[in-house]
């Protein structure tokens, strides 16, 4: 399955956003969560959800939402499912390396 997924420096960090194709463009709004998914923050391209978890190694900020690649992130053991909230059902969640 594919994904966007975008990587970018900012100062020390390196970001990571990695959004489920269908998300893009969209905005989920639950009480009062708003929560854009915007193309300029995650489209860097569209690619395969595995090189995407792939690239979670080199970021020290990471945004994901959507049901595939949060799962795939719970899979390979970089989040915990615990660390995960739904915006009208649908998982969201960051990782921050310190």
């Amino acid at each position: 399955m594919d994904v966007y997924a975008k990587l970018k420096q900012i100062g020390p960090n390196v970001v990571l956003a990695i959004c489920d194709v269908e998300l893009l463009g969209k905005t989920l709004c639950e009480g009062k969560i708003t929560f854009k998914v915007k193309d300029e923050f995650y489209n860097g391209g569209k690619i395969n959800v595995d090189e995407a978890i792939s690239m979670i190694k080199n970021a020290t900020i990471i945004n994901l939402v959507g049901q595939c690649c949060v799962e795939k992130a719970i899979q390979n053991g970089h989040v915990h499912s615990d660390a995960i909230i739904t915006i009208e059902g649908i998982p969201h969640t960051q990782i921050i390396k310190l």
